[in-house]
């Protein structure tokens, strides 16, 4: 992620404003088009900071299935941890034989009840080049110079640094309510990318970090809403009823076969 954000805010003219005519793939079909509506947006709000907040939302709408499904299965990963326990717990040896088949035995456990485990690393993926979009867009078209919303200028950073204390904030919030693993490597993301958003936000244009506040609220309603205090054994009661009713009608089965056998035994004693 660090050289994907070094490559395409490296390998771009920032000072270049952006308009039709600008060539290549990352400017005709990603910042050129995310500049337009914006402009098209403000124009009609009549509020460049209102239009950032209404394309954030736009686009976590349009995002929101994809979401939605991820956040159901990260919440099943968390539902798992018992039987990933008891996984690690038996194949504990630390030989390569042995590794291979705890991973094994893991990949069995998650297609069994359809869990994604890089089912947390998916909502950042998406948000980095749409981030990165904004940052051009709002570098480089010319209508946000001078435009200011609430307490700051668009296209400065915020001058009494309560934008990037916000997304510090949500950010963790957000990473917290989404964290599957309870491992150092899990913690080290839990306080690390807040962390990057704090330092990259006290630099950066005040409204590329509105953008990030207000997707960073909206994703952190849509976890509550979706998984809530009490929901987090949604993301599981498919497979795991499944797999219940499948054990119940073994056991029933079993049972009963057990008691035809019984009977047929009982019937050949009484015959003799």
């Amino acid at each position: 992620m660090a050289s994907m954000l070094l490559l395409l805010s490296g390998c771009f003219s920032i000072d270049q404003p952006i308009t039709s005519d600008s060539s290549g793939i990352w400017n005709s079909f990603f910042v050129y088009p995310l500049s337009q509506l914006i402009i098209l947006i403000a124009e009609w709000v009549s509020s460049y900071g209102f239009a950032i907040i209404l394309v954030t939302i736009l686009f976590r709408l349009i995002l929101l299935p994809l979401m939605l499904k991820q956040t159901r299965s990260m919440k099943a990963m968390q539902q798992l941890q018992p039987e990933m326990q008891k996984l690690r717990e038996s194949y504990s040896a630390k030989d390569q034989n042995t590794r291979l088949k705890l991973n094994e035995e893991m990949q069995k456990l998650f297609a069994a009840h359809k869990v994604n485990p890089f089912a947390g690393c998916l909502p950042i993926l998406i948000q980095m080049p749409i981030f990165l979009a904004i940052y051009h867009a709002i570098m480089r078209t010319e209508n946000f110079q001078g435009e200011s919303f609430a307490w700051f200028q668009l296209s400065d950073p915020d001058p009494f640094f309560i934008l990037p204390l916000l997304a510090f904030v949500l950010t963790f919030v957000q990473q917290r309510m989404m964290m599957v693993q309870n491992n150092p490597q899990a913690k080290i993301l839990l306080y690390l990318m807040p962390f990057m958003i704090l330092i990259i936000g006290v630099f950066l244009p005040a409204a590329v970090i509105l953008y990030w506040v207000v997707g960073n609220v909206f994703m952190i309603l849509q976890t509550y809403f979706v998984t809530g205090p009490n929901a987090g054994k949604r993301g599981l009661e498919s497979t795991v009823g499944v797999n219940q009713g499948a054990q119940k009608g073994n056991k029933s089965s079993s049972n009963q076969s057990k008691s035809s056998t019984k009977k047929k035994k009982s019937k050949k004693k009484k015959r003799k």
